[in-house]
């Protein structure tokens, strides 16, 4: 049996796509390191609990779909090219494709 930390419950899969979106949508004007965003600089913008950002981050991260670079503080990027070649099938791709309830409003200036 192989145990996985993901994402149980609505209350996660929202905290998830928030953080995976928010990177997906990110612009230079949000963060103030050219390689990315810290995760407290991205706990600040969403208004949401640092540890659970990491852990958000750490789930991303091992599906490939984000990169990162440093050591202190650790920047976080979109990897558009790995996010593209996720298996259609694969719950969190399906997660972050979903647009249903996504006000694009936050994360672009018309």
């Amino acid at each position: 049996m192989i145990m996985m930390d993901t994402y149980d419950t609505d209350i996660e899969d929202k905290e998830l796509k928030s953080v995976g979106l928010e990177l997906m949508f990110l612009t230079p004007e949000k963060y103030s390191h050219d390689d990315g965003i810290s995760a407290v600089e991205l706990s600040k913008l969403l208004q949401m609990p640092i540890e659970t950002v990491k852990k958000k981050l750490r789930i991303l991260y091992e599906k490939g779909i984000i990169r990162v670079r440093g050591i202190n503080p650790k920047l976080w990027k979109f990897d558009e090219y790995n996010f593209q070649r996720m298996d259609e099938d694969d719950e969190v791709y399906r997660l972050l494709c979903s647009f249903d309830d996504v006000d694009f409003d936050r994360y672009f200036t018309y």
